[in-house]
C-alpha cells in the first residue's frame, strides 16, 4: 500500500503487511537515517502495535511527524 503523507518532509509511504505483521516500511523522501530506523524498529510488529507506539507523535511546532504518518497510514489499512 502506498500513503501520501501529509504535513511533513517524507512525501509518500510504502507498507508491505503479511500475515497480520508488518513486513516492510520504506518512506519516500524525508530524514534518511531516521526514517530507516523507524522502519527496522516497527518490522515484525503488528500494525495495531505500531499505531499505539507512534500514533500522536509530533514533529517541533507541526502537529504531525512522519512517525506519526505511518501511524495514521497503519490506521487506514485497519
Amino acid at each position: 500500500m502506498r500513503y501520501q503523507t501529509k504535513g511533513t518532509c517524507s512525501t509518500a509511504i510504502d507498507i508491505e503487511i503479511a500475515d497480520g505483521v508488518i513486513e516492510s516500511v520504506k518512506f519516500e523522501n524525508g530524514c534518511n537515517g531516521n526514517l530507516q530506523g523507524i522502519a527496522a524498529l516497527v518490522k515484525g510488529m503488528t500494525p495495531q502495535e505500531a499505531v499505539n507506539r507512534l500514533k500522536g507523535i509530533r514533529c517541533g511546532m507541526k502537529n504531525t511527524s512522519c512517525p506519526d504518518q505511518l501511524a495514521q497510514a497503519l490506521e487506514s489499512m485497519l
